[in-house]
């Protein structure tokens, strides 16, 4: 009767199996690639210029660091255009996503001074704090192998959602994880949440995140400004 039994529910099983292997990939340092023809659109746009001129920065993250292409764009010309930027952001993308990229990308030729590094937001609604920070962590050494010669500024990830019981608690705890990556002499963590947030309580308000999560103009204005002392430190400016 077991082995009855077991044979009946064998197909249930394998279906069970064949659903998962398309599943998506929740592992935080596991690199994995995107499907879609947009993504892969991106990543071969970013592969081109990558080919196309020595940078001296490289921004690597989600819809936040792509973002500079947008609403951001005049602070990334006033700030980064001058120091020869290149934009490695994509949006939708984990940690496990940039893994990948960082494997599969045109980098080789490339030898920035500096990587700058947000990422782990969209993690949130899948990983813990612990997996979140291994899954930055992972990344942090893989700029390291691949840029041997920069310096990685860890950003802490932003504030985001308008309940602060959300995923608020989540990305503070992750933070003060990610903290301890800063080994003062390659990798460096700068956390600037605070400057988006109004108020004792820490709101979040429209005028800097529109739907509490992509910055707007003036978001990527209190960016470059909270961060241009550290850059400007580490990359040995007067």
């Amino acid at each position: 009767m077991r082995n009855a039994r077991g044979i009946r529910l064998l197909p249930a099983i394998i279906a069970i199996l064949y659903a998962c292997s398309f599943a998506p990939d929740y592992s935080a340092v596991r690199p994995a690639g995107r499907t879609e023809e947009w993504w892969n659109k991106r990543f071969s746009t970013q592969n081109e210029r990558a080919g196309r001129q020595k940078y001296d920065i490289v921004f690597v993250g989600d819809s936040l660091t792509q973002g500079w292409e947008t609403a951001g764009k005049n602070a990334w010309k006033k700030y980064y255009e001058p120091r020869n930027a290149l934009n490695m952001g994509i949006i939708g993308d984990r940690t496990q996503n940039v893994l990948w990229r960082l494997d599969h990308a045109n980098i080789a030729g490339i030898s920035p001074r500096l990587a700058v590094l947000l990422i782990g937001t969209n993690n949130r609604r899948y990983n813990s704090p612990r997996e979140i920070a291994m899954g930055v962590t992972a990344v942090v050494e893989k700029l390291k192998e691949k840029f041997p010669s920069a310096k990685v500024l860890v950003l802490g990830l932003f504030p985001c959602d308008e309940d602060l019981h959300s995923y608020r608690t989540k990305i503070l705890e992750t933070n003060s994880l990610l903290s301890l990556l800063d080994d003062g002499q390659r990798v460096f963590f700068l956390d600037i949440g605070r400057r988006f947030l109004s108020g004792e309580g820490g709101t979040l308000t429209a005028d800097i995140m529109p739907d509490y999560l992509h910055l707007s103009r003036k978001g990527y204005d209190i960016w470059a400004e909270s961060m241009e002392p550290t850059i400007r430190r580490l990359l040995g400016e007067n």
